[in-house]
């Protein structure tokens, strides 16, 4: 099959790539030349593992091409991808601009019917009007297709999840076409979800609002925990033994980030409100993260009382590890507030630096080096749980800073080992651990 895809995002390139993988002819067109011109020499614009070597791969055999022109792009495409950006408004809505932009360029540049499939996460109802918008520009009176075609992919493994997913939702009016795309997504071996659009635009928001929802639980037990000397990790380990429960997202820490999950749950309330419900399930998850994400403030300044002067370590500046992404990363509202309280800052993230240095505007040293950061610090604070941070031999803390103090937002370590160090040790849901000789 002859694929388009428009947009190389997160969701546009891994898709991309994927279906060439799999065996079809794939050209993945943005309007960026600087991104197309990086990509056409084999190197990705974004941080993924293993996207670059399916890139190489691909382009190699001839079924992966990339452009900026929609007219090369779109000049033999059978079905189109649209998996351009739906960022959030001031008023939580999404912003469907780029979707429409796009469905403008289809119908400017195709020359036969072909198959619309909505990547891009969008309200319900936004695929009958890019239907009707691309219908009514079309020369000659060409008709197409549309699709709904969620992504449930998560950053850090989205080409782990795009070949291992737990399903395909394929959301279309017209039977035939959803025949197509089942065809077309065969090869991965995933089960497949025919259903109709409306269904499956709602389950990609239903489906992160619910995960959402969980994470802010956990995280609210946690906050009960710490008051009453329970441990949340051994809570959610006898919460998730329960199969009607499960353990996944039953992780507590300083609350969920990301393109996805801040996004949805907002859009989510606003659509709800703009047909006269008010979602305040879904409203108090979003209260509850808020809060969360400035929690180890809290426990720092009660611990300090002042942080002018204080030299604080931030390790992990990516809202999670194995992605240079920092939408909604707890860092981007930790940072700001460190610095506001006059503690003199340290970044440390392995891949997230370069981001970092154009989002945050306040004076903070950056290194790649998890020792630079810690060395003659007065505190350390984990704000992504990288997998060098998860296992730093605790001893580090001790011969570098100034006193092992850590403030862990993302529970890396397993008390029993913290009881026998020296660390100073603040966590999430668990009892704080003090060296007798500082109690």
């Amino acid at each position: 099959m002859r694929i388009a895809v428009i947009g190389t995002g997160y969701v546009g390139l891994v898709t991309g790539v994927a279906l060439s993988e799999i065996g079809h002819a794939v050209t993945c067109i943005d309007i960026d030349p600087k991104k197309v011109e990086r990509l056409n020499q084999g190197e990705p614009t974004i941080y993924e593992p293993g996207l670059q070597e399916l890139i190489q791969k691909n382009m190699a055999n001839h079924r992966l091409a990339f452009t900026s022109k929609h007219k090369i792009g779109l000049e033999d495409a059978q079905v189109v991808y649209i998996a351009v950006g739906t960022p959030q408004r001031p008023d939580g809505s999404a912003n469907l601009d780029y979707v429409e932009q796009a469905a403008c360029d289809i119908a400017k540049n195709i020359s036969r019917p072909v198959i619309v499939v909505i990547k891009s996460t969008v309200p319900v109802g936004t695929n009958f009007h890019i239907k009707r918008l691309i219908n009514g520009a079309t020369k000659d009176g060409i008709q197409i297709d549309i699709a709904s075609n969620p992504e449930f992919l998560r950053e850090g493994s989205a080409v782990e999840d795009t070949f291992n997913g737990n399903r395909i939702v394929i959301g279309t009016e017209n039977p035939a076409a959803a025949d197509i795309l089942e065809e077309i997504n065969r090869p991965f071996g995933i089960p497949i979800l025919k259903t109709d659009l409306a269904s499956s635009e709602m389950i990609k928001y239903a489906s992160n609002a619910f995960l959402a929802t969980k994470i802010s639980f956990i995280n609210e037990i946690a906050n009960i925990c710490e008051e009453l000397g329970a441990n949340v990790n051994e809570v959610a380990r006898g919460m998730g033994l329960d199969h009607r429960i499960g353990s996944k997202f039953l992780k507590a820490g300083i609350g969920y980030g990301g393109s996805c999950f801040p996004k949805d749950t907002n859009a989510l309330v606003q659509l709800a409100g703009n047909h006269d419900h008010e979602f305040n399930l879904l409203k108090s998850v979003i209260e509850v993260n808020n809060h969360q994400q400035v929690l180890l403030i809290d426990k720092i300044l009660s611990r300090f009382g002042t942080l002018k002067g204080k030299k604080v370590a931030v390790l992990g500046l990516a809202f999670k590890p194995n992605t240079d992404d920092l939408r909604e990363s707890p860092a981007l509202v930790l940072i700001p507030k460190l610095a506001e309280l006059g503690a003199e800052i340290t970044a440390y993230d392995p891949i997230a630096v370069t981001n970092a240095e154009k989002r945050l505007d306040e004076r903070v040293t950056y290194t790649e080096n998890v020792t630079e950061a810690l060395r003659g610090a007065d505190c350390a604070v984990i704000v992504t749980d990288w997998e060098d941070i998860r296992r730093l031999d605790l001893s580090i803390y001790s011969r570098l800073m100034k006193r092992p103090i850590v403030f862990d937002g993302r529970n890396c370590y397993n008390l029993s080992k913290v009881k026998k160090s020296a660390l100073e040790y603040y966590s999430i849901g668990r009892p704080s651990q003090i060296p007798e000789l500082i109690q």
